[in-house]
């Protein structure tokens, strides 16, 4: 690639922010880490957690520039096949938990743009929603079955949007006292005191929260050789996007600081969850004269983005997992067939069956808004599941050194790379842990407990069940 078309880390780092970071995130912070408390644990993860993480992801990216597979394709190379099947696996099984909160997620934003209120949500009940969320689950299932996949320029065209209404949010948030000082905001306080947070046990098992929100920068990995001059402008990008999201995150809280009171929060925590966003927007047209203009742009890009990622989600991980060579090889026939349309139907069967599951159980949730808790909390805990094989990558690249060389090298001492990942490894693994408890709550506990323990047992038995075939098919 000649220099001219070569990325500038500016751009790269551009380019990462819009991929990792949301509204949603700033709002989960605010409202799990009592309100502007938050700002000490955002500091602390970015430095600790994701500086390191951003970087170990440019080295493996650098590594296997050639290999199109991702995490998968980096375990393959470093720690064999069937690992890398394990690591397919993983990230196919952590969208099911994903998938299942898609449909919810899209009826709210429909909801708050139809009625622009968060009760009636709420009022329809648990059982007709989670029915009506199955019957939406069950059409893009069929949708995915038919080869279709429609919604993908518009998966786009909400995220970028999403990203956009986002920086707004911030931007006009802090502008609002000056166009109408008499709005109403609230005042906070920023004494030491106040900043540093509790650390309990409602502290350590919301982290998940956190990691859950900086995870997934492993998506740019194919761009670090195309980056104008790697050792140094790969590091720059990845601080570049750190700051970025820091101050962000940091911004977006002071804001929501300004509308939301913490204790009105603990009181009503799933309403919160559940609609935070949507009455951070409502509040912010309020501000400015327009009504609830900006809230229902808001949630039509979220509506919209919502079911477009439901599809995707369905469709796009499973062809990853299932048209992989290294993976065909452990997983039963039977779910390798693809139907007239070339769709992969009896696995998304299998995702009917898992989401599916999921989805009725949470007809015995009390109410809608709780569901939507729970879903955030699970989705908390599976999703990060998937990051643990970017650090095991990352060690054992660095235990091969001879084998690999990188053009770019997150720290070139030995002692450190490999503290570092074990690091990210064992502070991944151990909010994953801590953020299946709840505390009073035995039902989220449990299908926080139980939803991981099916999904991996369902991926250490599929080799076991390819192997059988196998050998009846010899036998035979």
């Amino acid at each position: 690639m000649s220099d001219s078309k070569k990325i500038v880390w500016y751009n790269l780092a551009f380019m990462a922010f819009s991929t990792v970071w949301g509204f949603g995130n700033v709002l989960n912070g605010y409202i799990y880490f009592n309100g502007i408390q938050v700002i000490f644990s955002w500091i602390l993860m970015f430095a600790l957690y994701f500086v390191p993480y951003a970087l170990m992801v440019g080295e493996l990216g650098s590594a296997f520039k050639n290999a199109g597979g991702g995490v998968s394709s980096w375990i393959h190379e470093t720690m064999g096949p069937k690992l890398a099947y394990y690591a397919g696996w993983t990230y196919w099984a952590c969208h099911i938990t994903y998938i299942a909160s898609k449909g919810s997620g899209g009826l709210k934003a429909l909801s708050w743009m139809v009625f622009q209120n968060g009760t009636t949500f709420s009022s329809f009940g648990t059982r007709p929603i989670q029915f009506a969320t199955l019957a939406i689950f069950l059409f893009f299932c069929w949708v995915a079955s038919r080869g279709l996949n429609p919604l993908k320029k518009l998966a786009t065209l909400a995220g970028t949007s999403m990203f956009v209404m986002s920086i707004l949010y911030i931007i006009m948030m802090f502008a609002a006292p000056a166009i109408n000082p008499n709005g109403g905001y609230l005042h906070m306080d920023f004494s030491l005191k106040n900043l540093i947070p509790q650390f309990n046990m409602g502290y350590f098992t919301s982290l998940s929260i956190l990691v859950f929100a900086v995870g997934g920068c492993e998506k740019i990995s194919p761009y670090v050789n195309k980056v104008e001059n790697p050792s140094k402008g790969f590091p720059k990008g990845m601080i570049a996007l750190a700051i970025m999201v820091m101050v962000c995150a940091i911004l977006g809280t002071i804001a929501m600081g300004m509308m939301f009171d913490p204790a009105d929060i603990v009181a009503n925590f799933d309403a919160y969850n559940a609609n935070g966003s949507y009455w951070a927007f409502q509040k912010l047209g309020q501000y400015y004269g327009m009504g609830n203009a900006l809230m229902i742009i808001y949630a039509a890009c979220n509506a919209i983005g919502q079911f477009s990622t439901l599809v995707i989600s369905i469709d796009a991980p499973l062809r990853m997992l299932l048209d992989s060579e290294d993976a065909r090889q452990f997983i039963p026939t039977k779910l390798l067939k693809k139907n007239k349309y070339g769709a992969y139907v009896n696995g998304i069967w299998m995702i009917v069956f898992l989401s599916g599951a999921i989805i009725l159980i949470q007809a015995l949730v009390p109410s809608a808004d709780a569901v939507l808790t729970q879903l955030t909390k699970l989705n908390s805990v599976t999703m990060p599941m998937r990051y643990l094989w970017v650090f095991a990558a990352y060690i054992a690249l660095r235990k091969a050194k001879d084998k690999f060389n990188p053009e770019y090298k997150f720290v070139k001492n030995q002692g450190i790379a490999l503290t570092a990942g074990a690091w990210c490894f064992i502070v991944t693994a151990a909010c994953c842990l801590l953020g299946m408890y709840k505390e009073g709550d035995m039902f989220t506990t449990a299908l926080n407990v139980i939803t991981p323990i099916v999904l991996v047992g369902l991926g250490l038995i599929m080799p076991a069940i390819r192997k059988r075939e196998n050998s009846n098919s010899v036998s035979e």
